[in-house]
């Protein structure tokens, strides 16, 4: 649309602090409930896994320590637009708790969800796997 000045700019509309709020929740909820359906463990409120409330510190998902043994992870979730992966990595260290590996779900508008870990890690998940496929 043009108007005698030129193209009319379309404003960003900001999405309401609630409606963000929610969709970082449900990010939380789907990892916690893939996390369940892999492990076996129960997921939910007071279960041996549980999404953690917005603005309480630790990881995004609370895992009691038997889950921990199976799923050594400390997942950290974020569920916005505009990706700020370096500071999200070191949010996600922060909240590691000592034995476990810290792992990042990333999220944006129409698209999948994608995991950030460490290279190492990850090298080492392979060589498990393929160890294991080799007996």
């Amino acid at each position: 649309m043009k108007s005698k000045r030129g193209p009319v700019k379309k404003e960003k509309t900001r999405i309401k602090v609630s409606s963000a709020k929610q969709k970082g929740r449900s990010l939380q909820q789907w990892v916690g409930r893939k996390i369940a359906d892999i492990t076996g463990f129960e997921f939910g409120k007071d279960c041996p896994i549980e999404s953690r409330p917005m603005g309480q510190s630790g990881c995004d998902i609370r895992m009691e320590k038997q889950v921990k043994k199976v799923f050594p992870f400390g997942p950290e979730c974020k569920y916005q637009e505009s990706w700020g992966i370096p500071k999200w990595i070191q949010q996600a260290k922060e909240n590691q708790e000592q034995g476990v590996d810290w792992l990042l779900f990333i999220r944006k508008n129409r698209h999948e969800v994608i995991v950030v870990l460490d290279a190492e890690v990850f090298f080492e998940l392979m060589e498990k796997i393929i160890e294991k496929e080799e007996v």
